[in-house]
């Protein structure tokens, strides 16, 4: 579950901005605020079971968004090329 919380987190963070309003703030209250479903439901003014799909084609339509556009694994492979630079520009200062 925390694997999912965090892998959610960070497609929201490059993709949240393509959902709806409802979408977007359902993923918001309960990834982000931790509110329960009924919570949610309340704030949004629909039905536990109706914050439940949403939340579900919201997740959906983040990972489909990785999936064509990839944004999330370039980032983290620009990090790991710079980490490498970094360590090698280290390496020449030492010489």
């Amino acid at each position: 579950m925390v694997e999912k919380l965090v892998e959610v987190g960070i497609l929201f963070d490059f993709y949240g901005k393509l959902l709806s309003e409802k979408q977007y703030m359902a993923i918001e209250l309960y990834y982000n605020h931790d509110l329960s479903l009924t919570e949610i439901g309340d704030e949004l003014g629909i039905t536990k079971q109706g914050v439940s799909d949403i939340l579900r084609r919201a997740e959906e339509k983040l990972y489909q968004y990785e999936k064509s556009l990839g944004l999330v694994e370039k980032f983290y492979s620009s990090h790991d090329n710079i980490k490498k630079i970094l360590d090698i520009s280290e390496e020449i200062m030492e010489i």
